[in-house]
């Protein structure tokens, strides 16, 4: 009888964003793929579960990812995970949710946190429409073009960056954008130091400019500018007494 494979979102940072679901999956599990086993295993210690680990990440996931829907074949129920947060999402896990689809097997997804939902959210910028980036291009020539398509799509988008780039991404983000541009910056999510950042770019490179950058940020940026509402009308009788 075939086995399992499952996609098992595991928290960016608080434990106790974990669901229940992934709890259950991880104790039903005969092998975990994590993309880092060592973070891996302090949650599995957290929550006492017992199981076998291999790695399983970008620079080997071509090698593996046969052998793992081998033993999902064979019967065996195989949970991938991801650093923190959901796989697939700017991490690895589509190489083998493709393969898998390709040999009949139906990957179960297991949802939960991710930071590019946490970052929607706590942005407080506008995403009825949104376009997610993950990490820039490194190359500034490449990682210009980019941020002119975001410019050119006019809508909010996304990026990760790591912090050792944030104050040379930030910069290359101001020379290609308006001055009054809203930006948020979004670290440490649900950690014991999360941080939100709101405000222009222009505002936030004079802001952010001694800041020693930690942890993993999301960037957020919205090329339109919001107008000013118009104040509505009053009617004649606004300022008569009853």
């Amino acid at each position: 009888m075939i086995g399992k494979l499952s996609i098992v979102a595991t928290p960016i940072g608080n434990l106790e964003d974990i669901t229940l679901r992934a709890l259950r999956m991880l104790r039903e599990a005969d092998l975990v793929a994590a993309e880092d086993t060592r973070r891996v295993a302090k949650l599995l210690n957290h929550f006492e579960i017992s199981v076998k680990t291999i790695s399983y990440h970008s620079h080997n996931e071509h090698k593996k990812t046969d052998s793992i829907l081998d033993k999902v074949e064979a019967g065996e129920n195989v949970v991938i995970v991801s650093d923190a947060g959901t796989p697939c999402i700017a991490d690895p896990g589509f190489l083998a949710v493709r393969e898998a689809v390709a040999r009949g097997i139906e990957p179960e997804v297991i949802p939960g946190v991710s930071a590019l939902t946490f970052a929607a959210v706590a942005s407080g910028l506008p995403v009825v429409n949104f376009s997610f980036f993950g990490f820039l291009p490194v190359k500034k020539g490449r990682r210009e073009r980019v941020l002119e398509q975001i410019k050119s799509e006019a809508r909010t988008a996304f990026i990760y960056e790591s912090p050792y780039r944030m104050e040379k991404v930030l910069k290359h983000i101001s020379e290609v954008f308006p001055p009054e541009t809203k930006v948020a910056i979004i670290r440490e999510a649900t950690k014991l130091h999360e941080e939100v950042i709101r405000g222009s770019i222009i505002e936030l490179i004079d802001e952010l400019a001694d800041k020693n950058w930690k942890g993993e940020c999301v960037i957020v940026i919205s090329p339109e500018v919001e107008e000013a509402k118009p104040k509505p009308k009053g009617n004649k009788y606004e300022n008569c007494n009853s």
